[in-house]
């Protein structure tokens, strides 16, 4: 591979993977695949003379035509995703008018996607190569399929798809000759390499260079630095390192595939920092390196410290992945609704510890408790500070969840005068910051919590209500928040006065659960037009009862609807 070349030379005769150490596919469609797009159009718009430049690759070769991407792996990606993207435009247009590639167009493909001995110019990271293969270079025509989906295993398979999906709605009103363009551009465009011959210094130079550009994640870094240190190793055999490395790729494997269930709930280095603290027993944790720094820095620990932490991350990821899958228990449900909490580290254990699915609902509805009451006071107090010492008791040799229970109720129920500063989340002050406007995400969860309280007390026996059932939920001022038409009284709400605004406009007696849809739909419409569409929710019929007699929505009728919603609220918190 020659220093200075083409894109299309740099892949002809060659095959090029990305290593395990490596991250994955991690480009999304609105920023970089979007850049990357515009810059191409831009550089053909421009008519220019010199070729475009690719920038910059790295890779690991030990003298054959194999070749590992240490650096450049996602503009590589991208290329190839936009290749074939093209391509099958390309031919597309050619079938519909009854004619194939030429000759030199099938040579290209063959010398930058796939050769004529039906294997890829590029493989992705091996967890996703399958799909990458199938989808992307063997039949992307397949890939508007609803099927497809069971195959996103992985985050990045996912982001892989939506690439090729973007290119190919870019292209669809792209004629033969934009296509030609375009393949003309992106596989003569002039690049840079530079080749490393030893494994231990590519994943070296990996974690160095991605140190200095675009960061990839903690997780990611902290993979590559613990296959360095088992390559490097002193303490064990070449045959040793290869099991371990295979071992560590293996547990790898099976968090990227945890992380596409949850990622729309808590990111990989959030669990990466709740697997610190449940691997070191402390809520005082952090995702710091200094504690994996030590670890890696004591040569005759390190490795069996890299074994028995990567098996903890595994386990947390795969415990996370059962926790927010949860669909039959409220309790459960409920906390993992809240996505990133402190609670979190508890969770894990709880899984961990297998202790029984009762004594799970008992102890995250007593864990969600605290956590709303903090974020609903808003105090600064460090609750992991508060936590720490019952968190650290809980283990696999003692699962009694009750002194976790009885702290945390302490802890809600301490008195001021005695307890002073550990009297942040008391009834009283959790009842006072009730009363004023409450943080929307808050809101909209306390609200579903309502609505299932609502639906409890009429339907005995009723299965919950996830909040799924609502599509894109948001949370609507009953009374807007901009007077009807400078006419409120009129629209059958209130005078806008300033107790009025700062009281009861923004306070839960004024909020109500809606979809996006309605939501939009009723703006700022008088309150009768609004109270005959409040028909979905248990909430919204309770807000029409309210108004039989008259349809009007004012402060004395906010006032009664929060007062049941605190007082609700005081009960299950």
């Amino acid at each position: 591979m020659e220093t200075k070349t083409t894109i299309r030379k740099m892949l002809s005769g060659n095959y090029i993977s990305v290593p395990k150490y490596q991250r994955a596919y991690s480009w999304d469609t609105d920023k970089q695949v979007e850049q990357f797009l515009d810059d191409i159009d831009n550089d053909i718009a421009s008519n220019s003379k010199t070729p475009y430049y690719f920038g910059h690759f790295i890779f690991e070769n030990d003298g054959s035509n194999e070749y590992y991407i240490i650096d450049g792996q996602q503009r590589l990606t991208t290329i190839e995703i936009f290749l074939s993207a093209v391509f099958n435009r390309l031919e597309s247009l050619k079938k519909e008018c009854g004619i194939t590639l030429t000759v030199d167009e099938i040579k290209i493909k063959e010398d930058t996607l796939k050769s004529n001995s039906n294997r890829c110019r590029f493989s992705t990271v091996e967890y996703d190569n399958q799909f990458f293969k199938d989808f992307i270079v063997d039949k992307p025509i397949f890939i508007n399929r609803k099927s497809v989906k069971k195959n996103f295993e992985t985050v990045s398979s996912k982001k892989i798809a939506e690439a090729y999906k973007y290119f190919l709605n870019h292209l669809k009103n792209k004629d033969c000759s934009d296509c030609e363009k375009y393949i003309d551009c992106v596989v003569n465009s002039i690049c840079t390499t530079h080749i490393i011959h030893k494994k231990a210094e590519a994943i070296r130079m990996f974690v160095f260079q991605n140190d200095r550009g675009k960061r990839p994640t903690k997780l990611e870094i902290f993979k590559a630095r613990f296959m360095y240190e088992i390559q490097i190793s002193s303490t064990l055999k070449e045959e040793d390192k290869t099991e371990k490395i295979i071992e560590l790729q293996k547990c790898f494997e099976n968090i990227y595939r945890a992380i596409a269930t949850i990622e729309n709930n808590i990111n990989e280095d959030d669990v990466l920092s709740y697997a610190l603290r449940v691997y070191y027993n402390s809520l005082k944790i952090d995702i710091s390196t200094e504690n994996i720094d030590k670890e890696l820095s004591q040569k005759a620990t390190a490795i069996p410290f890299i074994i028995d932490f990567t098996s903890e991350l595994a386990n947390s990821f795969d415990c996370l992945k059962l926790f927010f899958e949860e669909k039959d228990s409220y309790k459960i449900y409920s906390l993992a609704l809240l996505g990133k909490t402190q609670a979190i580290p508890f969770v894990i254990k709880a899984y961990e510890y297998g202790i029984s699915d009762t004594e799970k609902e008992e102890l995250f509805a007593a864990l969600e408790s605290i956590v709303l009451r903090h974020k609903i006071i808003k105090t600064r107090a460090h609750i992991e500070d508060r936590l720490n010492d019952v968190f650290s008791k809980f283990t696999e040799e003692n699962r009694d969840i009750s002194p976790i229970i009885n702290h945390i109720m302490w802890l809600k129920k301490a008195d001021e005068e005695s307890w002073g500063w550990w009297c942040y989340w008391s009834d009283d002050k959790l009842k006072f910051e009730l009363q004023g406007k409450i943080d929307h995400t808050i809101a909209k969860h306390l609200l579903w919590k309502y609505e299932n309280y609502l639906l409890f007390q009429k339907k005995s026996g009723y299965k919950f209500m996830p909040m799924s059932r609502i599509v894109n939920p948001q949370l609507e001022h009953i009374a807007p928040q901009t007077p009807t038409d400078g006419s409120p009284v009129a629209a059958g709400y209130d005078t806008y006065d300033e107790v009025f605004i700062n009281k009861y406009l923004d306070c839960l007696g004024n909020y109500l659960l809606v979809s996006k849809s309605h939501n939009c739909s009723i703006g700022n419409v008088p309150f009768k037009e609004k109270r005959n569409s409040y028909t979905a929710l248990e909430q919204q019929r309770e807000v029409q009862e309210m108004t039989n007699d008259k349809a009007v929505w004012k402060r004395g009728k906010i006032k009664t609807r929060n007062k049941k919603i605190v007082e609700f609220i005081l009960e299950e918190l």
